[in-house]
Parts: structure tokens; sequence; C-alpha cells
């Protein structure tokens, strides 16, 4: 038993304000319980590799009132209150990492920048990256881009001294022709949507490396542009690009990869 609290008389304090009426805020309890639910319908890709099933599509109904605007928030929803199963890859939330690409509605792009259309009768579908190797659910292999990517050796090589008390400068107008290439955030949305890198994964380099590659090419504090020009004049690594432009199409950064692969083939031809 506890035992009982002693009140305890005070003499009354005169501050001269007066005592404030606060209204107490009634909710209408059956306008709130008549609301009808704003439910979405989310279509997903499924697999575990350490299951015997096969692949499979998994329809999950979201409430749009509970989630964020964006196909990434229904995304963790999902899996936060109905199946922790579920399995992707996101980090910044903002468009700037490139994790959480996926294929949405049958288009490759970020989940973080896709917003969920709200029409209901409209079930938003989603799959992995095409044409890739998947680890489980949304999730692809990555390594073999990743092993493409640093092939071309995307970094500046200089054949001027180092001096870490100085920098590598060059003019806002050198600076300026790097616009539009050093924004990729190799998301692999555009190499995916290739049909030429699906047909030659292995040989062709794809449109977000072939970028980045005339990224350094372009770079006027880089000594080696001859050098990195001739290790991509080659059928495969660069010639397989057919200008088929899904890679423009498809950027969800804006950019232009057909641009940079167009030109890095007429400064090779420059130099035949």
């Amino acid at each position: 038993m506890l035992a009982a609290v002693r009140s305890i008389q005070r003499p009354a304090v005169s501050t001269g304000l007066r005592a404030l009426s606060v209204p107490t805020f009634q909710p209408d309890l059956k306008t709130h319980a008549a609301k009808p639910k704003n439910i979405k319908y989310f279509k997903i890709y499924r697999w575990d590799p350490e299951s015997k099933e096969k692949p499979y599509q998994c329809t999950y109904p979201v409430d749009l009132d509970e989630c964020g605007p964006m196909v990434l928030d229904a995304l963790i929803k999902i899996k936060c209150d109905q199946d922790p199963t579920l399995t992707f890859r996101r980090s910044c939330r903002e468009g700037i990492c490139g994790s959480c690409a996926m294929n949405i509605d049958g288009g490759n792009t970020l989940a973080c920048l896709s917003p969920i259309k709200k029409n209901k009768e409209d079930v938003i579908t989603i799959h992995p990256l095409p044409h890739m190797f998947v680890i489980r659910d949304l999730v692809p292999d990555m390594n073999n881009f990743y092993d493409q990517y640093t092939s071309i050796k995307p970094w500046l090589h200089s054949d001027k001294p180092s001096d870490v008390n100085h920098e590598h400068l060059q003019s806002i107008e050198d600076r300026k022709k790097l616009d539009g290439m050093y924004e990729c955030i190799l998301c692999a949305c555009c190499s995916t949507s290739c049909p030429s890198y699906w047909w030659n994964p292995d040989k062709y380099l794809g449109p977000a490396v072939l970028m980045q590659a005339f990224r350094w090419i372009e770079d006027s504090r880089d000594d080696k542009t001859e050098e990195r020009l001739r290790a991509l004049d080659d059928s495969f690594k660069l010639y397989k690009c057919h200008t088929i432009m899904n890679c423009t199409r498809t950027c969800p950064k804006g950019l232009n990869p057909a641009q940079a692969i167009g030109k890095i083939k007429a400064r090779l031809a420059s130099m035949h």
C-alpha cells in the first residue's frame, strides 16, 4: 500500500494576473472514423536466394495519408509496417547518392525522386534495375558496373610534381566544360536502360562510365588525355553505342551521356 500523500497548504500569492481559460480541442470522432483510407497499391518484385521459390510479385496496400510523397517513402513504410523482409538500397533520400535506383512503372529512376501517382486505380510496379544479376528483391549486383568504372582510372593524372601546399587550378571557362558530367551519381539508371549494354555488359562500358571517362578527358588539369582516348578506341568499349538515347531520356539528374559519348568519338576521329 502506498502511503497517503498529505496536501501541503501554502499561502496564496497574488500575481495580479487573471487565470486564462484555454479551450480544449475536441476531435469529431464520427467524422474521423468515417474518413475513407487513401489506399494505393504497390506491386513489387520479390526474390529470396535462400528460398527455393521462383521470383514473384507481391502487392502491398499503402495509405497515402500516412505516407510521404515519394515511392521511397512507400517502400520504407511497407518495410516498417508490413514486411520487414522487403530488401532495397537507400541512403540520402535526396537524389545525391544513387542508392535507390530501380525500375518504376517500366522506367529506371531514383525512388527518392519519383513521386507517387495520386490516381488510386493505377498500381505502381517496381522491379530492380534490368539486365543485372539480382542479389535479393530490389538489390542488383553492381560489381561489374563498378569494375568498369574503375577501369577508366577516374582520378586526376598529372605529370607535375604534387605539392600539398598548392591546388590544381583551372580557369572558369575550363571548369564550365565539366558541367553536366561531374554531377553524375553513378546510379546506373542510364546504363541499365541501354540495349547495347544489355547485350554486351562484359565488353561495352555503357553510358554512365563513358560519360565519366569524358569528364576526365575534358579536364584541363589532366595530363593523360591522349592515353585515355586510346584506351577507349575499341569496337566494344565505345563503339557499341548506337545512339538509341535511352540513357539521356532516363537520367534522373537530367544529364546527357549520349552527348558525351559523341564527343569522345569526335575526339578520336580527329586523332586518326
